[in-house]
């Protein structure tokens, strides 16, 4: 029997060993070049829900930093958005928005040994520390970095949710991750939040934005190997210290879909400090109105109480259990249907605030309609001019907050 014993505790000894040894051995960026964070700011203990609900309303830097255009500084304008000002930044949060989510692309900007460039990661917090000094929360995340296929994962593409492609993905992210700590740690307090990954999903499948069902054993996989991804990135953060032990951070589910997030291959990483996760979903719905092109122009009670339902399956299974919800996208395409976008903002931004729901509306820059395309119409704050293409659609979500 102390045999056996000892064979097992031998195998669990060498499996851990080999577990660490693999992790350590996945950082590979030169910390030599890392812009390192040598700030000294006191972060508030605050639980999630509580900073999610003085989240309140939030915007996307859109188009911008996590465009994969080029590489370099010229990636910022490569999709046709202006480079960001602190004109821009300062006008966004004299108009009302509370919170600004600056999605960041990496794959583009590091070299291969996963090093981030230090001008661009200089360019990213002089955003962050504008939006930071006008009083506003700030989410980074990973943005385009999900692979295209499943197949051609080439190192120092991103990372793909796939237990084929776990050791590229893992080693990715954990360098990214690794380097975002390092750069915004004790010079920033509770306003900064991290989100791991944006709208991880099966890309170049038929499985990309939807599944079958939770018996398939692609989507199956898919899930496990994201569940792993979060808790390891999740432990990165952590691991780093400071101010970053108790950072908020949110963690999506596949597609950062609510359906996906709210089925039961969707696990909430473990968390070595209680109440500083949220989940993050992405919702433009019902899709017939929000985004399908042509789809439906008028909005209807119907599709209000389909919103509706959603929201109260995201509180009954996260929220009542402390885990606040970040709707890190939503927003609906411009149909020149102003009056009935108008109301389905009223709605959607009453029904989310009973639950304390923060939601950021997705900006593109893109906003004027022509002829009969609707698709991909989210531009609603004007950067050159700095206002707002619908000043009726701001006060919409201002009035119902």
């Amino acid at each position: 029997m102390k045999k056996i014993i000892s064979l097992f505790t031998f195998l669990f000894i060498i499996g851990t060993f080999l577990s660490c040894s693999s992790q350590k051995a996945s950082i590979s960026f030169d910390k030599k070049k890392a812009v390192v964070d040598n700030g000294k700011k006191q972060i508030k203990d605050i639980p999630a829900s509580e900073i999610v609900k003085d989240m309140t309303t939030g915007w996307n830097l859109g188009n911008t930093l996590d465009a994969t255009g080029k590489s370099g500084l010229e990636s910022e304008t490569s999709w046709g958005q202006p480079k960001t000002t602190k004109d821009m930044i300062d006008a966004l949060a004299a108009s009302g928005i509370k919170t600004i989510r600056i999605p960041v692309t990496w794959h583009n900007h590091i070299d291969k040994d996963y090093t981030i460039e230090p001008r661009w990661m200089a360019r990213v917090k002089q955003i962050v520390d504008w939006a930071i000094e006008d009083g506003l929360y700030v989410i980074i995340n990973t943005h385009h970095d999900n692979g295209f296929s499943p197949d051609n994962l080439i190192p120092g593409s991103g990372y793909y949710p796939s237990s084929k492609n776990l050791e590229e993905s893992e080693r990715f992210l954990l360098n990214i991750w690794s380097q975002i700590a390092l750069t915004f740690n004790n010079g920033y307090d509770e306003h900064l939040i991290f989100e791991i990954m944006n709208e991880p999903r099966l890309a170049g499948t038929e499985f990309e934005w939807w599944w079958a069902n939770e018996n398939n054993e692609t989507c199956k996989d898919a899930a496990k190997t994201l569940n792993k991804l979060n808790q390891e990135v999740l432990d990165v953060i952590r691991k780093s210290g400071g101010n970053n032990k108790i950072r908020l951070v949110s963690v999506a589910g596949l597609m950062a879909s609510p359906e996906r997030t709210l089925s039961s291959l969707f696990e909430i990483p473990q968390d070595k400090v209680k109440n500083h996760l949220a989940i993050s979903i992405h919702m433009y719905s019902p899709y017939s109105f929000a985004m399908e092109n042509p789809g439906l122009t008028e909005y209807t009670p119907d599709l209000r109480q389909q919103n509706s339902e959603v929201f109260a399956q995201l509180n009954a299974k996260f929220i009542m259990n402390g885990y606040p919800v970040i709707i890190g996208e939503y927003g609906a395409t411009n149909k020149n249907n102003l009056e009935d976008r108008i109301e389905w903002f009223s709605d959607y931004i009453a029904d989310t605030r009973k639950y304390g729901i923060c939601c950021c509306v997705w900006d593109n820059g893109i906003a004027a309609v022509h002829g009969n395309d609707y698709s991909e119409h989210y531009g609603y704050f004007n950067r050159k001019e700095l206002n707002w293409y619908f000043p009726e659609i701001l006060k919409a979500i201002k009035d119902n907050l």
